[in-house]
């Protein structure tokens, strides 16, 4: 059975700007990114050592690489900030 009073569900609009504090949660979802890229980098330049074929070799090292510049790029972000994170 289906309600007809339900308002219809909004997408979800980018912020304008970052918020001037972070909280807890978000703090921790970071800490998971930089951890999944760091991981992810890692486990590509590892395979890619152990790799025999010279297009997976260099696939794997582009991905790691990829994972680099993602990790890099938030901790960029991160030290731009004017104000202390909370």
């Amino acid at each position: 059975m289906e309600q007809q009073n339900q308002p219809a569900m909004q997408q979800a609009q980018p912020m304008p700007q970052p918020p001037n504090m972070v909280t807890s949660k978000d703090q921790l979802y970071i800490t998971d990114m930089l951890s999944w890229n760091l991981n992810a980098c890692k486990k590509a330049h590892f395979y890619a050592q152990q790799c025999q074929d010279p297009q997976l070799k260099a696939a794997l090292d582009e991905a790691g690489q990829m994972h680099e510049r993602h990790y890099n790029k938030i901790l960029g972000h991160l030290n731009n900030q004017t104000s202390p994170l909370n």
